[in-house]
This record gives structure tokens, sequence and C-alpha cells, in this order.
């Protein structure tokens, strides 16, 4: 594929395989890691005590943003095509959109850090936008079994 919504699939895949292995870097660096990554207090001393949850949290998100890569890069034509290219795409995308509006909400999560907030906030905006923007602009190379 070319064009047609390529360069933003491919920045939609890049920025989701950058926010996986921002994800486990933490596991490999550690409470402070986690605490810079803005994970909070409670979540770092749990890394600190052994605990394995917050691990096998990290590695799950890591592991989704993974999938969200793969889509992004299908769809760009990096890579053989996925199941459900198109329900996918629009369900990452909406998922990114929904998680970067409610992130600028006073409500969202009890996340102590306002910069945190903000700024993951504003990447999954941005990150949504590329895959809407991608999805829109090359919907027609998605459509059922075809090929890109």
């Amino acid at each position: 594929m070319s064009g047609s919504g390529r360069t933003f699939l491919l920045l939609a895949g890049a920025g989701s395989i950058a926010a996986s292995v921002a994800h486990l870097a933490c596991i490999i660096g550690g409470p402070d890691w986690f605490r810079a990554m803005g994970a909070g207090e409670r979540m770092a001393r749990m890394v600190e005590r052994g605990a394995v949850m917050p691990l096998i949290l990290t590695v799950i998100i890591a592991a989704i943003l993974a999938t969200w890569a793969a889509y992004a890069f299908s769809a760009a034509g990096l890579i053989g095509r996925l199941p459900l290219m198109r329900v996918a795409l629009i369900a990452i995308a909406a998922v990114l959109l929904i998680r970067g509006v409610v992130g600028f909400t006073p409500v969202f999560l009890p996340i102590p850090s306002i910069a945190f907030k903000f700024w993951s906030a504003a990447i999954c905006l941005v990150m949504g936008a590329c895959f809407a923007l991608g999805t829109w602009q090359a919907w027609a190379n998605l459509s059922n079994e075809g090929s890109h």
C-alpha cells in the first residue's frame, strides 16, 4: 500500500511498539522505572516487595500494545493480513481516543500525577488519531479478504 493512510498507520504502529517497549523497560528497570513512567507509588512498592501482579499486568499491556502495532503494520502492508482488520482498527482507535479524552477529565482513575495524566492522555489522543485517520484513509484497501 502506498499513500491512503499508510503514513498514519505506520505512525500508529511505531507509537504502539514504542509504548510496548516502554512497558517492558519498566520490568527491566524495576521500581524506579515504574515510578518514572507514572505507574504510581503503590505499584512501585509492590514491585519492590517482589509481587508478581504488577509484572503480569505490565506484560499484558505490552502484549496488547504489540498486537495493536501488528494491526497497524498489517493495514499498512508491512506484514500479512490479520483477521477482522477493520473491526480491530476501529476498536483500537476508539479505545485510544476514549482513553485520551477521559484522561483529561478530573475523574479519571486515581492517578496522583497530573503530569502523567496529561501526557498519557495526549499520547493516547495522538495514537488514536493516527489509527483513526489511517483506517479512514485506507478503508477501501482493508475490505474483506482482499489483499492490501
